[in-house]
């Protein structure tokens, strides 16, 4: 069979190309994760030993600590704020994965939306946490203690509770569409709960306890299902 003049002289067609998958979510998490923990063990270090004082203790004990161990709240607060980079990157590049593994339900677009809160209120605790280890915020007792406040407040529940959005984003989609193991994500879809019924230290200083337990437990669950999470569909999906 002939062929024409203009088949002969048509280019060939560009392999279509696959789209850009962003970094691995699993080593975001494993980032994330270490400079969190990081900031937490030189603190404690570099205070030696003393733990970082409770919002809930006396103003006298709080104002002492912050004035002996200015350089351990320095560190802190720079590791958290670092901390919080990775973690706007690892919402971001999770919820473009689901969206390309077909996800249309809002879990993609939650799972960025308390990404982004979640390391926005761990960016803000870091910087306060700074700025509580200036010597000229120092020489203000009831500013120093405004400010434990805030720090409490923005990288307590705030972060906690947006990170179990965050969670909740991809373990729904996960369970729902097969695209995470089943048990993990229904163990997500519980440190969920237990993250968002962190807010409830607003209200009850005892409700405290939730944030460690939902924190590091997210933390584990978010660097598990970064790896897991295909990059793309199998036919056994659905």
């Amino acid at each position: 069979m002939p062929v024409s003049a203009e088949t002969r002289t048509r280019p060939a067609e560009a392999p279509r190309k696959e789209a850009q998958g962003g970094p691995p979510p699993g080593v975001l998490a494993v980032v994330f994760t270490g400079l969190f923990l990081a900031g937490l063990v030189l603190s404690t270090v570099l205070a030696d030993g003393d733990p970082f004082p409770s919002p809930f203790g006396g103003t006298g004990g709080i104002v002492a600590y912050f004035r002996a161990h200015p350089d351990a709240v320095r560190v802190s607060g720079a590791l958290q704020f670092a901390a919080s980079i990775p973690l706007a990157v690892y919402a971001a590049t999770v919820s473009a994965r689901l969206h390309r593994l077909g996800v249309r339900a809002p879990g993609a677009t939650i799972a960025l939306a308390g990404g982004l809160l979640a390391a926005g209120f761990l960016a803000c605790c870091g910087l306060v946490r700074w700025t509580l280890s200036r010597t000229e915020v120092l020489d203000l007792p009831p500013l120093v203690r405004a400010l434990q406040y805030l720090a409490f407040a923005t990288g307590g529940p705030g972060h906690v509770v947006t990170l179990g959005l965050l969670v909740a984003g991809i373990a729904v989609p996960g369970l729902l569409a097969g695209l995470l193991p089943r048990k993990l994500a229904v163990t997500g879809l519980v440190l969920a709960v237990i993250a968002e019924l962190a807010a409830l230290t607003l209200l009850f200083d005892g409700a405290a306890l939730l944030l460690p337990l939902a924190r590091f437990t997210c933390l584990g669950w978010l660097t598990a299902a970064g790896f897991l999470l295909p990059r793309r569909r199998t036919r056994k999906e659905h």
